[in-house]
């Protein structure tokens, strides 16, 4: 089935995923027997259908350049509840074949972050979800009027515990803007097609 591919670059303002997640707390971890919330934020090969006929993925390689930033990690995205970051080494994310994994070491003087773990481990809370800017996709559009699309690099800010998916309801009022503007554009560059070819004509 043909299909029409479309390179974007650089997408302005804040896009935020979530998925579901099975956290585990590793207790006992490293020399002063830290306890950590461990599990995936992001998974590659997944597909997230935002609506009927428009779906998106995450490229293997999203995240290549991203984790070497200094990312937060958060709970419901709230800047205020810290529960750790990579500059100060109380975070750690990497990328492997599944997704992106992350660990985060709970601060035993802080209660929200106590909190926070009390609830991962009665299994209260398994969402999670990461903040970003979109540096490079591809949107795809098929014949049967379905566009999907490829996240290809992002800017990496946060990633979050949620008790709740968060902003999917802006996600999807972004994506419908993406879909409109392409479409647009796709008439716009196929009526100013068919104009230089009807002057062709007209001049022979």
């Amino acid at each position: 089935m043909p299909r029409e591919q479309e390179k974007i670059t650089a997408r302005t303002g804040r896009q935020m995923r979530t998925v579901s997640s099975q956290f585990q707390i590793r207790d006992n971890a490293g020399e002063n027997g830290e306890r950590r919330i461990e599990g995936y934020f992001a998974v590659f090969g997944d597909t997230y259908e935002m609506w009927p006929g428009l779906t998106e993925s995450i490229d293997p390689h999203a995240f290549d350049n991203a984790i070497a930033d200094d990312v937060r990690f958060l709970i419901d995205h709230e800047t205020r509840l810290v529960l750790g970051r990579t500059a100060a080494h109380t975070g750690e994310l990497r990328v492997d074949s599944h997704g992106l994994w992350g660990s985060v070491i709970i601060n035993p003087n802080d209660s929200d972050a106590m909190n926070a773990l009390a609830r991962v481990e009665r299994g209260d809370v398994n969402q999670c979800s990461f903040g970003f800017d979109i540096l490079d996709e591809e949107a795809e559009f098929r014949e049967d009027g379905s566009a999907h699309w490829t996240i290809k690099e992002v800017k990496l800010y946060e990633v979050s515990i949620c008790t709740f998916p968060a902003y999917e309801s802006t996600a999807v009022s972004a994506r419908k803007r993406d879909l409109e503007e392409i479409r647009n554009k796709q008439r716009k560059t196929w009526a100013a097609r068919l104009l230089n070819k009807l002057k062709g004509e007209t001049e022979e």
